[in-house]
């Protein structure tokens, strides 16, 4: 499957790319570029730049979506073309995807009065996940 990832982007093959590409299809959530090293260290060895390059060209051609978190980190995901909505810890960064789009209702409204089409869209909501709640201190865990 990378093959034709890589082919249909215009990137040339190689077993760095293969790997990175594996490690995100495989994660469950959004990886680091630090997460993705440690995993992709246990078949070949790579330094952060290798990986950082590897998906900044990745992005740039639209294989893979990069994110800005609250945390100050950027995270990294396989670009399926399908949009996802994402309740995200933001103590821990736990992620946890949506099976709804709440979304809908507003897009066809929104393409109706402006006469876009709309091709997309992203939803992050942030807040603190029940595993958070129980190590906070009880003065602040009054949601």
């Amino acid at each position: 499957m990378n093959n034709n990832i890589l082919k249909s982007a215009d990137l040339k093959q190689t077993k760095k790319r293969n790997l990175i590409l594996s490690v995100l299809e495989a994660a469950p959530t959004a990886l680091t570029v630090e997460e993705i090293a440690e995993i992709a260290s246990k078949e070949m060895k790579m330094n952060l730049s290798t990986i950082y390059r590897a998906l900044n060209a990745l992005a740039d051609k639209n294989v893979v979506i990069k994110t800005l978190y609250q945390d100050g980190k950027t995270y990294f995901e396989i670009n399926n073309h399908k949009h996802r909505h994402s309740l995200i810890c933001s103590m821990c960064n736990k992620k946890v995807n949506l099976d709804v789009c709440p979304l809908e209702p507003i897009e066809e409204n929104l393409a109706q009065k402006t006469g876009y089409t709309i091709t997309g869209h992203n939803l992050e909501i942030y807040g603190i996940c029940p595993e958070c709640m129980k190590h906070m201190p009880p003065e602040d865990n009054d949601n």
